[in-house]
């Protein structure tokens, strides 16, 4: 639990219990291989008591040119975003943002949580603005509406587009999808002949990017969103 908690390698952890600067319940512990309940026990190491999380939740404003990934052998990706005192934590993103599109990635070590957000059978919608070259018609809504048939013929779920701004050269739209399928976007806008020239997402379900979080910075979910993850993990 220590280690999982950051508060060294299991070798490390090893020496804190031998040097006792570890207490459960007010009793220094010898032997490393105590059971705890984390909920119910007092731990205190080197005077400091720990309050264990299983789960972190973090909201990232992802800048351009970051892989949304795990690891990559030769791109920067988002985990390298992730501030030294989350490091600990086997973090994942929750679904995938192109390498030059920027917004809001949810990054978290709760599997169950990753698989409920991008399971197309649960229609999350991941709200995206773009801006596109051409103009944006009121029709386009409607063909949206009805899904969009992608390069390899695939039918998109029906689509809800916004129509922002419209010119005869650029258009900046609001676009909801329920699905994740690879540059989606770019390819739904590519199929009525028009390419995305800049995409940020803006929501992913009732989470929000926050105005206030700059681009590259991380926070934790607040109580507001943590209700509505809580809420799909028990399936409301």
């Amino acid at each position: 639990m220590l280690a999982h908690m950051g508060f060294g390698t299991r070798k490390e952890v090893r020496q804190l219990i031998k040097g006792k600067q570890v207490k459960v319940n007010d009793n220094i512990i010898t032997k490393q291989g105590l059971h705890v309940d984390p909920e119910k026990d007092e731990i205190i190491v080197s005077g400091e008591q720990v309050e264990y999380v299983e789960f972190v939740y973090l909201l990232l404003n992802k800048p351009a040119n970051y892989i949304t990934a795990t690891y990559d052998h030769h791109d920067l990706t988002v985990i390298d975003l992730v501030p030294f005192e989350y490091s600990h934590y086997d973090l994942a993103p929750v679904g995938r943002l192109d390498k030059d599109t920027e917004g809001l990635v949810l990054l978290t070590n709760d599997g169950q949580v990753n698989h409920l957000i991008t399971s197309p059978k649960n229609d999350i919608r991941k709200t995206y603005e773009a801006d596109v070259s051409g103009e944006v018609m009121i029709a386009h809504i409607e063909e949206f509406q009805q899904g969009i048939t992608l390069d390899d013929g695939y039918k998109t779920k029906a689509a809800q587009l916004e129509i922002i701004t419209s010119s005869p050269t650029t258009s900046r739209i609001r676009l909801s999808i329920t699905e994740g399928k690879f540059h989606q976007v770019k390819r739904m806008f590519r199929a009525i002949g028009m390419e995305v020239l800049y995409l940020k997402r803006t929501h992913i379900g009732e989470l929000r990017l926050d105005s206030a979080l700059d681009v590259g910075e991380i926070r934790q979910v607040n109580e507001d969103e943590m209700q509505w993850i809580d809420n799909i993990k028990e399936g409301e």
